[in-house]
């Protein structure tokens, strides 16, 4: 990403906090971690780190778009997606947790890590996020090859 992206990338995502300024502080002081307002400008599915890995690997096919702003937290070993805002949105499956309005995420800035927060695939100030399909069929194939690894794992 060069300059302008990840000047772009940082307005984006500091719009999603009450507090702009004070999101942006944040980032630079303190330990680097924000927390944003998720149901305005965008969702976030949270799901099991296995199952995201794979999935945003499924993602990255030269026949997709790009894929959208994917957070890990590693101390929670979760992958998180960011979609578009859809208040009627029913994401069901084993582990998968949707984050919408209401709700608040931990954020990291789109330039660096932040103790155990770091964007996968950092936001470019685009607004461009994961399409619901998309992400459901990648899910969904993820999720059967792994299902399809576990008894060869002892699982």
């Amino acid at each position: 990403m060069n300059d302008t992206m990840w000047t772009h990338g940082v307005e984006w995502l500091a719009a999603a906090s009450p507090d702009p300024r004070a999101c942006k502080r944040a980032w630079d002081r303190d330990e680097g971690i924000a927390l944003l307002e998720a149901g305005r400008f965008w969702d976030l599915l949270s799901v099991p780190d296995r199952l995201g890995l794979l999935t945003l690997d499924l993602l990255w096919q030269p026949s997709l778009p790009a894929p959208g702003p994917t957070l890990v937290d590693t101390a929670a070993h979760r992958i998180g997606f960011l979609l578009p805002p859809d208040p009627g949105s029913r994401w069901i499956g084993d582990g998968l947790r949707y984050a919408g309005k209401g709700s608040w995420v931990a954020a990291p800035p789109p330039y660096r890590a932040a103790r155990f927060l770091e964007w996968l695939v950092p936001p470019d100030g685009t607004g461009a996020l994961h399409g619901p399909l998309t992400l459901e069929m990648a899910l969904r194939q993820a999720n059967g090859t792994l299902a399809v690894l576990a008894p060869l794992r002892g699982e």
